[in-house]
């Protein structure tokens, strides 16, 4: 049977009232105090406040456009109708955005988190993360994470001259790590935002300790979650790895990806209105936290699928990052990694086109180049490089169900 929550009467009488005498909850960032590196540009107008600029530039940043051919959660399937990280943001975004708007959030910071928030990821999804992670830190000593690589995308590689308030929400967005209350640690300049950067490449653990530093932010973070929990069980359910995805029934949260969307931004509302953080009951906390469990077990862990990855995605990411950075150093400017990456960086670097991008680190260079890659360019880039490699890349073709 359906389930479908509604807010209280009380909280619902207490919104139209609060919004009929103009007593709102004043907790949202104020547009006219955003923080950016370069305050002599970009200033707010009345038709384009601060954060909407900031939506605006990441809608229209250079690698914007490569989140339609990258993994979500299921890669290797030619279907259409399986979600891809270009549709995730635009979930997380209008989920948030939701909930935001009966909360009197700022929604131009809300959008532009949740728009930004996945676009420093690697191709192959978590998978490519993880072995682009492992062989990074072989390498350097220093950890990667796709939360704090979209801050070095849209403030390092691209500096966009970003606000404070949405980099800030977009490092600490991680889904990953669920929270039964989201209280903001404020944060007012980018000089104790840039020693958290450095943190979570060098302090093992970090990158689950930050918390965002404003309600926007917090909204987002928990509305990622929203955001995938019952889609990746549709999406399982599409890719045939599991029956139905309503194995979840009896929870609180509901067992189909509308009730759990719904449910969750019932409670989440009901909860934190009027409060200076976001939250949920305890029942719903265990319902998502629940969920999550079951996903892992379910479809993010299964044996046969990690097999298919580390046969495959690791190897080509291994061999890559080597070839790559042996081109770098040795100068070779007929490698792709000038050719379709250095050469792309700077062209597009804003305000820096004289080659200061030549003196990055040269294995942060080809950590840019692997994570800016989608799934088929990277699959073809090994296939060009290395012809004659065993390392077959075997998609689920659309009609394989016909056959």
């Amino acid at each position: 049977m359906s389930k479908y929550e509604n807010l209280s009467k009380e909280i619902s009488e207490r919104i139209e009232q609060d919004i009929k005498d103009g007593t709102r909850p004043a907790f949202a960032a104020k547009s006219a105090d955003a923080v950016r590196r370069n305050p002599e540009q970009d200033k707010e107008s009345i038709w384009r406040p601060a954060y909407l600029r900031d939506v605006d530039k990441i809608m229209h940043s250079p690698y914007y456009n490569r989140y339609t051919d990258k993994t979500q959660v299921f890669s290797f399937y030619k279907n259409d109708d399986i979600t891809r990280r270009a549709l995730h943001v635009q979930l997380v975004s209008r989920i948030a955005r939701s909930i935001g708007s009966v909360l009197n959030l700022n929604l131009d910071l809300i959008e532009a988190i949740a728009l930004g928030h996945d676009i420093g990821h690697t191709p192959f999804g978590h998978a490519g993360e993880r072995y682009i992670g492992e062989i990074y830190k072989a390498e350097t000593g220093r950890l990667f994470n796709h939360n704090v690589h979209s801050v070095r995308v849209l403030d390092g590689i691209f500096p966009l001259n970003i606000t404070l308030d949405t980099l800030n929400g977009i490092i600490t967005h991680n889904g990953e790590f669920e929270m039964s209350k989201y209280r903001p640690v404020p944060m007012t300049d980018f000089e104790a935002f840039d020693k958290m950067v450095e943190s979570c490449y060098v302090e093992d653990g970090a990158v689950m300790r930050i918390i965002p530093s404003t309600l926007e932010g917090c909204v987002v973070r928990i509305s990622d979650i929203i955001a995938y929990l019952g889609r990746d069980r549709l999406d399982a359910q599409k890719a045939k790895l599991i029956d139905s995805p309503t194995d979840i029934e009896g929870s609180a949260i509901g067992s189909v990806n509308p009730e759990i969307i719904n449910n969750l931004m019932v409670n989440i509302i009901e909860h934190s209105y009027g409060k200076p953080y976001i939250t949920m009951d305890a029942e719903h906390y265990a319902g998502l936290r629940e969920a999550k469990r079951i996903n892992y077990r379910q479809i993010y862990k299964i044996e046969s699928v990690e097999k298919v990855l580390d046969g495959t995605v690791k190897p080509v990411m291994q061999r890559l990052y080597l070839q790559m950075l042996s081109d770098l150093k040795a100068g070779k400017k007929s490698s792709p990694i000038y050719k379709h990456h250095i050469d792309f960086v700077m062209n597009n670097h804003y305000g820096a086109k004289d080659g200061s991008y030549l003196e990055t680190e040269p294995n942060q260079i080809v950590i840019d180049y692997l994570a800016s890659m989608t799934d088929a360019y990277c699959a073809e880039l090994y296939q060009f490089l290395f012809p004659k490699s065993a390392v077959e890349f075997k998609y689920h073709g659309y009609f394989e169900d016909l056959m």
